[in-house]
């Protein structure tokens, strides 16, 4: 598959051949639902927590006879049902990840891409490269692209500048390639490579 390339000011710069692979697919929404239900799960904290009857304080001590007072049998005051009681099957801490298939992550991930792709919304630039760190000259040449919710990708090492002037931007993100996840591609209208990106995710899937 053969994409155009643009510099940053909107101008061609010559085109790329990408993989068929992994920008070329037939996009599985399955697949990638499967992936973003995994991110989204091993990113959760799990911290919550409630006490239970065990864990309150208060005495164990039968409030009540037994028998003879007209109402419910009671052992003592933590049970759930009496004020200041414990929780009954309250969250505990615990970790909400699962596991999931490295070749299934891995073909989310081209998945993903293979959507961009399909639907027009992916752009190849020549690099991500800023001689200042001005939002206000990168807001403008966002505009020239026409970018205005973007997941941008660079090579190992993002530069400096660039990523000081894009961080002020709302709904504009800016990863190394390492960072590439399906979950960001998707929550973002375009997807921005740079050359480096593209070599580098190439790689990655060899």
């Amino acid at each position: 598959m053969e994409l155009e390339v643009k510099t940053l000011d909107g101008s061609a710069a010559g085109s790329i051949t990408v993989s068929d692979e992994i920008f070329g697919l037939e996009p599985r929404t399955d697949l990638i639902h499967r992936v973003v239900r995994w991110q989204l799960a091993k990113r959760q904290a799990g911290t919550h927590k409630a006490k239970g009857r065990s864990e309150v304080s208060g005495t164990t001590k039968k409030f009540v006879r037994q028998k003879g007072s007209g109402g419910a049998r009671h052992g003592n005051r933590k049970a759930p049902q009496f004020r200041g009681g414990g929780k009954a099957f309250g969250p505990v801490v615990r970790d909400h990840g699962h596991d999931l298939p490295k070749k299934v992550r891995a073909l989310g991930l081209a998945h993903a891409l293979s959507t961009k792709a399909k639907a027009g919304s992916l752009i190849i630039v020549e690099d991500a490269k800023a001689g200042e760190a001005k939002t206000k000259a990168l807001k403008e040449k966002f505009g020239k692209l026409g970018l205005q919710s973007a997941l941008i990708i660079d090579g190992s090492e993002l530069d400096a500048n660039f990523a000081l002037a894009a961080r002020n931007i709302p709904a504009v993100d800016v990863l190394p390639v390492q960072g590439i996840n399906v979950y960001d591609i998707l929550r973002r209208n375009t997807l921005v490579l740079t050359k480096a990106a593209v070599s580098a995710i190439e790689e990655r899937f060899k």
